[in-house]
This record gives structure tokens, sequence and C-alpha cells, in this order.
């Protein structure tokens, strides 16, 4: 199958979290996928989504809560993991669209929770991880968080860090100053 390289959907995860090791029994699960297309010939951002996914194997801890600001009420309507999985398929066509996230950490993610939860993987193999990117770009000695990223770059920050759909939206920003080499 082919991949369609008109647009890059952009995706950022928050996971349940805990300030030091996860309780017994519970592991780190997407709690939220930001969501943010990149139209690759215009450089226009569009869709701004969270999806919510409603923990199955693990708590939110107030660390959690804390640091993402996601509260147990905003995940009380969530989708499972299988269906949020299957509005990236359906809705977004994500197994034939490359695909990027700041770092590797949200690819390493689903791989785990679909393996773990033996749900199909929703993406296809193209994969474009924008936090090495960005460093290479810009010819630094080692990756930079979001923030400082955008800030290289003469981006101001919109909205909350580590809510995955701003994330999501500031990542996509990134991505089209390195890839497209647009300045404004």
């Amino acid at each position: 199958m082919a991949i369609a390289l008109d647009q890059i959907l952009v995706i950022d995860v928050e996971a349940t979290c805990w300030e030091g090791d996860p309780p017994a029994g519970q592991s780190s699960e997407i709690i939220e996928i930001g969501l943010c297309m990149l139209d690759v010939s215009s450089g226009e951002r569009s869709v701004r989504r969270a999806i919510m996914v409603k923990p199955q194997r693990s708590t939110l801890s107030e660390y959690c809560i804390r640091l993402t600001t996601i509260t147990p009420e905003m995940l009380a309507d969530g989708l499972s993991f299988a269906e949020a999985c299957a509005v990236l398929d359906e809705e977004y066509r994500a197994h034939q669209r490359t695909w990027a996230s700041f770092g590797d950490y949200d690819r390493l993610q689903f791989i785990k929770q679909c393996e773990a939860w033996d749900i199909p993987y929703p993406f296809g193999r193209s994969h474009i991880n924008i936090k090495n990117l960005l460093a290479l770009q810009l010819g630094l000695k080692r990756e930079v968080g979001l923030q400082r990223g955008c800030s290289l770059l003469g981006l101001t920050f919109e909205g909350s860090l580590h809510r995955g759909v701003d994330d999501a939206w500031n990542v996509a920003a990134v991505l089209e100053r390195v890839l497209l080499g647009r300045r404004r």
C-alpha cells in the first residue's frame, strides 16, 4: 500500500505516570492522543483534536493530574484504547500516512501498548522523529525539549505543555519550520 505524502499526521500522547515507580500491577498507558494534520505543500496546520482514552489497566495519579491537567472526569467518557486506534485508522488513515512525533516515546508507547493488549498497530512504517530532525537541522549537540525547540525557531508555544492536543499543534509548527524551512 502506497503512503500518502500530501499530509503528515502529527501525534502526541500523554500516558498515566507516577512520581516514582508505578503501583503494583499497573503500567503506563495512553490517556490522550493529541493530533494535528500538517499539509506538506502549504505548511498549514489543520485538525486540532484530543482523543481521550479511558485507562483500563492503571489509575490516574495526582502527579499525572498535575503534570498533564487531565482529570478523571475528562477521561470518564473516553474511548477504549482499541477504539482510539480505530479512530486513527478510520478517520485519519494513519496506516496510509507518514506520521510524526516529537521524539520516539510516542511511537514506542503505541508499539508496547498494542503488543501488550493484542491490538493492531494503527500506523504504517513511515515515522518522523521531529526531536531528532530538529537537532540535526540546527546543528545541536543534543536533542532539546519541545518548548526549547519552539524558542529556537522563534515560535511561541501555544497552550499547555503536556496536553497532547496542544503539544501536537506545536510539534506540527516545529515540523513545518524544519521540513519546509519557512521563517515567519
